[in-house]
């Protein structure tokens, strides 16, 4: 059930704790020395991006991902809802026989929650929840800051790694090695795991796809709506606004076509 701490949510959090302090009170303090200024500016900077990591993953897991109202029941001959999604097997109104209402446009079951979720994209088991209408941004920022404290432990680590060995390669090679071995087995891929996630999430806003829409071959009828909300200074910020109610998307239809000037 959402907001249940679970073993994979547990796992991430123990991963996030295990490479701040790793990375900062071995790797910034090896190096660089956490009383010198480009080692507190390293420490302070990983520290305000795994907080920032912290608190939307957080939100992530308590948020709503949007529930179809129960009251919700479009008419066939209102014209507000007349196209609602262009798939494979037609735009015909789409009901749930196990909730036992009416779906609005690109809401869909899930399995799992047992309820219709608008907009869903998939439910995570990392955050044991839907990724949907409302949380989608969140769970977005999350993923953005959860990738840029991974590089900067990286880069950090590479570097780290370079002038060790410059400087010990004969005295301290094995003990180096031995201390350093599982930090870049727990960093390196799940730098590439999460990269490879927030690039397809860009894909996804860029098309104005959900995953489930790009599984099941939905046709790009639908505008390109701001995801992430009007201001793009507010994108990164960690609030979970979204837009619309999640009931009804604008399509082409719903474009005034100019009139041909006289």
């Amino acid at each position: 059930m959402r907001g249940y701490v679970t073993l994979p949510i547990v796992l991430v959090l123990a991963a996030v704790v295990y490479i701040y302090f790793t990375t900062v009170f071995v790797v910034i303090d090896g190096w660089l020395g956490l009383s010198t200024a480009s080692g507190l500016a390293n420490a302070a900077a990983l520290t305000v991006l795994a907080i920032m990591a912290l608190i939307t993953y957080g939100m992530a897991v308590l948020k709503d991902p949007g529930r179809v109202p129960s009251a919700f029941a479009p008419g066939i001959e209102d014209d507000e809802t007349a196209i609602h999604e262009i798939k494979r097997k037609g735009g015909d109104l789409r009901y749930c026989q196990k909730c036992s209402h009416y779906k609005p446009p690109r809401a869909h079951h899930c399995r799992i929650c047992k309820r219709c979720v608008l907009r869903m994209d998939h439910h995570c088991v990392w955050i044991n929840n839907c990724v949907g209408h409302e949380n989608y941004k969140i769970f977005f920022v999350f993923v953005l800051y959860g990738v840029s404290a991974c590089i900067h432990s990286l880069v950090l680590l590479v570097a780290s790694a370079c002038y060790e060995l410059q400087k010990d390669q004969q005295q301290n090679g094995e003990s180096f090695n031995k201390s350093y071995i599982l930090y870049a087995a727990l960093l390196c891929p799940l730098t590439v795991a999460l990269s490879i996630l927030l690039f397809w999430h860009i894909y996804l806003i860029l098309h104005n796809k959900t995953t489930i829409e790009y599984h099941e071959g939905v046709r790009a009828m639908l505008l390109a709506e701001k995801v992430l909300g009007p201001n793009v200074v507010c994108w990164i910020c960690p609030v979970s606004k979204h837009i619309g109610s999640g009931l009804r998307f604008r399509t082409s239809f719903d474009i005034p076509v100019p009139r041909p000037s006289a």
